[in-house]
């Protein structure tokens, strides 16, 4: 960067010199300033490995008895550095004061400290400052040799706990007298492991031996394994859980019914390995339990139960209600446990979840016990259940406004009403209603360099039914388990995003399903969207580069037909009956050089572009979603992802219309319309995998491959607008803003008119690197790769055609790095990506690496992961 530059726009810096200037200063002050004398700051621990690395040794860092002070801007403790800044005659004092409790914290509390430790001179003061950064701060980790001691027997307990029996840990203290700081080197020798040299079992009871073998392929425990005690306890819980779902009530409830015995007598490396499954010392068998009375109460007050209700039942299910405004039917479907069942654990969690889905209930109790028989002996196979639900108010209203950052809008804000009435017609029914503004800013269409005001104000309205919206009982085909559930939605909203804005209409009909915690249905009966363009006659006010492209070509070919010119300014011929006449005219267009040929490929572009952008479209579609996930689930650490969709639009439409508009736009053909405007048919899937590794404990490594096709047919030659493709955003290819240029393909049409079109085939590669710095830092590196095309020549000269022998060099490719910041449950994102390979430059110019500017990356600003 130039000196001339800098001066010239100091605002642009003084900001982040500003703030490294004071996190500089922060760090300089002396992190020892509150050591004492004698003694060290615990600056690093470090691991040494001498004989190999194994894949969980990162989780010993958490057995060492002390850690440094944890650094929150990547490099600095900035806590520590908050308490060194306070004034250091007050932190015995402050200490004690913390320990009080927060309503006691006064000045009269200050006052008698100050006097307890003969601080007379302070009394009166508020020290605000000091309790502020003593507050904030966290006093230094002062070095405990017996505790870096003990951290090494801790590690060599875990490390025996994994399989390594014979394993070694020493450790060395790194002391800097003069800097008063400190750092434990840890020595770790893994040794040979112990194996699992045979495996038994030892089950008493029959039955429970007989169901174990059924399952017996699915244990976690083999023989020549090592001895890992952590696999032997996810054993424990897997055969827990396969018991209580096959009958056996609160199996293994004290934890002590399940266990292993490894006999080591013989040695210490192959070492046999025994089961042993018992009820009790005296191996009483067990008994299968089935379910007894099932009870739903729905009252105001535990207390209310059963008192103050009046019983009802359907189909060996009791509901104790103090009124009708729930429908005995609706809560029924709730109920996946079954009276005269078999016990089986999931189904009493899956409708404790089925309740709380409803969003009508909070849960007062939920209760399963052995029914007590005749005396005082309890009844150990029958298993009573309990539900007592609390309704939620009737109405609830929620205010918001949030801050986002969207593939079309830059950072937007959007305030928003939303009222939900439960309950509506006494089914658990939900009406869920809200009026919503997003309002931001986009890439200008006079300028692409520019940004101009953008908003999008909707109404929308969701009736949710907790069942499936249909004429016959489905639960032979879709059991209750699978949480079946329907809404009706109606909407509108008014845009403006790209120059002309939209009104649109929807209204859908949606069924779910979802199978299990990884394996969800959606099936949108119908969905239809009207789409309506306003200010269609101002498009060239907009999209005044396509007016640029659109007066060169007149001015040439009024010199061709002086009688069009006439006409025209006489205002006998309209702009589009001009270029209608232009496209058509083939003997002049065999009278152009390679540049005037040129120029009519971007007119036409323009021309299409302008089809597509004031076209009114009825969309009518069915859409199929089937996603499997294994994200944030804790037996899934390297977890998959899988969002498949299929979009068929249109075709119910065709079956009743057939006659065709009059017109059409200027290079598009006629179509059938209902009510006047034209109905898409299209095809569209859209498939969205994603796999997660992690690596050393903390570190993720994720794979997204995004695969999109839409296929217009019928009444349609081209994807409408709103469902076609385009590239770039903060969650697509970073390194270009949305509709910034990518694509499609490798075209060479000039640049304002690629800017804003669309096609019909989308490929993206997404690869991410995320290394956390802390609990609320975490950095990451990624290359994004992708385009889009077309599925055959639709606009010839275009050169959007997808070919597999041409597509992987039309790929554009980016890369970057960037910061997310971890705060409550919001993820902050910020990503800075370069432009590596640029398919629509020119051959020869187009890997970047000539042309790269560190410090002008393109900015991505969003919340929440890209994938």
């Amino acid at each position: 960067m130039s000196c001339k530059h800098y001066k010239n726009s100091p605002q642009k810096y003084y900001k982040i010199i500003s703030f490294a200037t004071f996190v500089g200063l922060l760090y300089a002050c002396s992190t020892t300033k509150k050591v004492p004398d004698g003694e060290y700051l615990l600056t690093k621990n470090n691991f040494e490995y001498e004989d190999r690395k194994e894949s969980f040794d990162e989780e010993l860092k958490n057995y060492v008895q002390q850690k440094p002070n944890k650094k929150q801007l990547l490099f600095a403790p900035l806590s520590l550095g908050f308490y060194n800044m306070a004034n250091p005659k007050y932190d015995t004092l402050l200490n004690e004061y913390m320990t009080y409790p927060s309503e006691m914290r006064n000045q009269k509390l200050r006052d008698s400290l100050f006097l307890k430790y003969n601080m007379k001179s302070s009394v009166g003061k508020t020290l605000f400052l000091d309790r502020l950064l003593h507050s904030w701060g966290t006093p230094p980790v002062i070095l405990d040799q017996s505790r870096s001691e003990k951290g090494t027997e801790s590690i060599e307990k875990r490390l025996t706990y994994r399989g390594f029996w014979d394993a070694d840990v020493h450790l060395k203290h790194a002391l800097d007298s003069a800097s008063k700081k400190a750092a434990v080197n840890y020595f770790i020798k893994h040794n040979d492991p112990t194996y699992i040299k045979d495996y038994y079992y030892n089950i008493t009871d029959p039955t429970v031996k007989g169901l174990y073998w059924q399952k017996l392929d699915k244990s976690l425990v083999r023989s020549g394994q090592r001895l890992d005690q952590t696999v032997l306890e996810k054993e424990v819980v897997r055969i827990t859980e396969l018991m209580r779902e096959n009958g056996y009530y609160k199996f293994n409830n004290s934890n002590e019914e399940v266990y292993f015995v490894a006999d080591s007598l013989k040695s210490r490396k192959q070492v046999p390995l025994t089961l042993e499954i018992h009820k009790d010392s005296a191996d009483h068998p067990y008994k299968v339990s089935t379910i007894g009375n099932i009870d739903i109460a729905i009252v105001n007050e535990v207390g209310d139960f059963p008192k103050n209700t009046i019983k009802d039942s359907l189909r060996r299910i009791r509901f104790h209600k103090m009124d009708n405004s729930y429908k005995t039917s609706s809560l029924w479907r709730a109920v996946i446990v079954d009276s005269k069942k078999v016990y089986d654990q999931k189904n009493l969690d899956l409708t404790k979840r089925n309740f709380l889905a409803m969003n009508n209930f909070s849960i007062l109790k939920a209760k399963d016990s052995l029914r007590r028989g005749g005396g005082t002996s309890p009844n150990d196979s029958i298993v009573d259940v309990l539900y007592v639900l609390k309704p939620l108010p009737k109405y609830e209203l929620k205010l918001g406004t949030d801050i986002n950052y969207s593939q079309i809008l830059n950072l937007g804000i959007s305030p928003s009403v939303d009222l939900t009435t439960r309950n509506v017609f006494k089914g658990a029914e939900n009406l869920s209603t809200s009026i919503s503004g997003t309002f931001g800013s986009i890439r200008s269409t006079k300028n692409i360099d520019k940004r101009e005001v953008a908003y999008e104000i909707s109404a929308q309205a969701s009736l949710n039914f907790p069942r499936l919206l249909l004429p016959f009982d489905y639960y032979k085909l879709l059991p209750k388990r699978y949480t079946p559930t329907s809404s009706i939605l109606l909407g509108a909203s008014i845009q403006n995003n790209i120059g002309l804005g939209r009104v649109n209409f929807n209204t859908g009909l949606n069924y779910q399903a979802n199978v299990n915690d990884q394996v969800s249905h959606r099936l949108t009966l119908f969905n239809t969207q009207v789409s309506l363009t306003k200010n269609k006659d101002a498009y060239y006010d907009y999209f005044s580069n396509d007016e640029v492209i659109r007066d060169d070509v007149f001015k040439n070919y009024f010199l061709y037909s002086t009688d069009t010119k006439a006409k025209f300014d006489a205002g006998l011929l309209t702009i589009d009956s001009v270029s209608r006449q232009i496209v058509s005219d083939i003997q002049y267009l065999e009278t152009l050089d390679k540049k005037g040929q040129d120029q009519i490929v971007a007119f036409v572009g323009t021309l299409v572009n302008k089809d597509r952008q004031t076209q009114d479209v009825i969309i009518s579609s069915m859409i199929y979603n089937f996603v499997y996930t294994e994200i944030g689930k804790k037996d899934y650490p390297n977890a998959f992802y899988f969002n498949g969709k299929v979009e068929l639009a249109g075709n119910i439409l065709s079956i009743f219309n057939q006659k065709r508009d009059d017109g059409g736009g200027i290079v598009t053909s006629p179509q059938r319309t209902i009510f006047g405007i034209p109905y898409a048919q299209f095809v569209k899937f859209d498939i969205d995998t994603r796999k997660y590794f992690k690596f050393n404990g903390n570190q993720t490594l994720v794979l997204r491959q995004f695969i999109g096709v839409g296929i217009p047919y019928g009444n349609s030659t081209n994807m409408p607008v709103i469902k076609s493709y385009f590239n770039g955003g903060s969650n697509d290819i970073r390194a270009w803003v949305a509709f910034g240029g990518l694509g499609p393909a490798d075209s060479q049409v000039d640049e304002r008119v690629r800017t804003y079109m669309t096609d019909n085939l989308k490929l993206t590669t997404n690869i991410e690197y995320r290394v956390p710095f802390n609990e609320m830092y975490e950095g990451a590196i990624f290359t994004d790769i992708g385009n889009t095309w077309s599925l055959k020549n639709y606009n010839d000269g275009y050169g959007d055609e997808f070919k597999f022998n041409k597509f992987l060099g039309q790929m554009g490719v980016g890369s970057g790095f960037g910061l997310r910041v971890n705060v409550a449950y919001i993820t902050f994102r910020l990503d800075l990506a370069y432009k590596i390979y640029d398919p629509n430059k020119a051959e020869g110019d187009r890997w970047r690496f000539k042309n790269f500017q560190p410090f002008k990356p393109t900015l991505n600003i969003a919340f929440g992961y890209p994938f």
